[in-house]
């Protein structure tokens, strides 16, 4: 399960995994992201927020985010990897070969100091 947060005024999705992701979270994350990306052109930034990786509830999860990240990573301009989690932490070095978006680890601690680099200009 994801918990997300879109902050219209500031062009910035939170998401939070509370479970093992589901194939329902990302057509729920798509449900209400994409007008809003329809309407202002892109996302600002995205925040993962999570103490540790839940892992995916099963394959069809695992293609579902896949398949998420490849429909929108072209309008998301920066990802913030917030998290103490080992896997979640090595991101940004593996995302740099898949996705346009600038991404940064950020330790759990640091919610606030990743939502003003999400904020700041590209």
């Amino acid at each position: 399960m994801i918990a997300h947060e879109l902050r219209r005024d500031t062009g910035i999705l939170i998401v939070t995994p509370q479970g093992p992701l589901e194939k329902s979270d990302f057509e729920m994350l798509a449900r209400e992201v994409d007008p809003y990306i329809e309407e202002k052109g892109g996302l600002r930034g995205l925040m993962i927020q999570a103490k540790s990786f839940p892992g995916w509830h099963d394959f069809a999860a695992l293609v579902s985010h896949f398949n998420f990240v490849k429909d929108h990573h072209r309008r998301i301009a920066k990802v913030a990897a917030v998290t103490d989690s080992g896997f979640l932490a090595i991101l940004p070095s593996i995302a740099k070969h898949f996705v346009q978006a600038e991404v940064r680890h950020f330790d759990y601690a640091d919610k606030e100091k990743a939502l003003k680099w999400l904020g700041s200009a590209i």
